[in-house]
């Protein structure tokens, strides 16, 4: 009856950039979970009945209660289990408030990507302009932030930031073959280049973000339908 109660269940969306932000962070924290796959054109009563306002993915469920919004699930999840390593957001009161600070403006990636697909006219109008000044600031603030880089990186040390910048991303590779323009630039954001690359190689990040060939073919359709995709925050 305790495992019962203490159940954890996810509604998502294998293109859900939000979404994977959350499985991937119940993944880092060895949370055990059941994943519900979303079709959003045919939601289930579920989703309707426990986010009614934006009827959107992702949805956490934890002993019965409902929770919407990928950064207020992050949160929800390493405070619930801050017994569980590693901890997705430091200790300290005033770095905690900068990841949170940088967390919130790395999450607009995501949105102006998804910008980008919705017709040739936008991609042509500037919306990758407004994700390359994105990561033009995130290059800046991220070097500061973390002075001694952040390669040597692995499951057990994972932080939030490293959790929404590589779901935010997750899709660059595929939505540069599909666009044919460069996104992500080693010459131009060497560090979040370096950052997103390494974390894109380990093995629990592999195994959560969607396979490339999959995502080339639905951001093509995208691209060409002008098919917005739902996910919230």
């Amino acid at each position: 009856m305790e495992e019962e109660n203490d159940r954890v269940t996810l509604h998502g969306m294998w293109i859900s950039t939000y979404a994977k932000k959350v499985e991937l962070a119940l993944k880092i924290k060895g949370i055990a979970f059941d994943y519900v796959e979303e079709d959003l054109s045919n939601k289930s009563s579920l989703l309707l009945k426990y986010n009614p306002i934006h009827k959107k993915v992702p949805l956490l469920l934890h002993r019965g209660k409902p929770l919407s919004e990928s950064l207020v699930i992050l949160e929800y999840i390493d405070e619930t289990w801050n017994n569980l390593q590693p901890l997705l957001l430091p200790e300290d009161p005033y770095e905690r408030a900068t990841v949170r600070l940088w967390a919130s403006y790395c999450l607009q990636i995501s949105d102006t990507m998804k910008k980008a697909f919705i017709s040739a006219r936008d991609v042509e109008g500037g919306a990758f302009d407004e994700l390359f000044e994105i990561l033009k600031v995130m290059e800046e603030g991220m070097k500061d932030f973390f002075p001694g880089g952040r390669s040597k990186i692995c499951a057990e040390n994972l932080g939030l930031l490293d959790i929404i910048i590589v779901c935010s991303l997750a899709t660059y590779k595929a939505a540069e073959e599909v666009v044919g323009t460069k996104i992500l630039d080693p010459e131009k954001n060497p560090f979040v280049y370096s950052w997103v690359t390494t974390l894109l190689e380990l093995p629990l990040v592999k195994e959560t973000l969607p396979p490339h060939d999959k995502l080339v073919s639905r951001l093509d359709f995208i691209k060409k339908n002008g098919f917005r995709f739902q996910s919230n925050i």
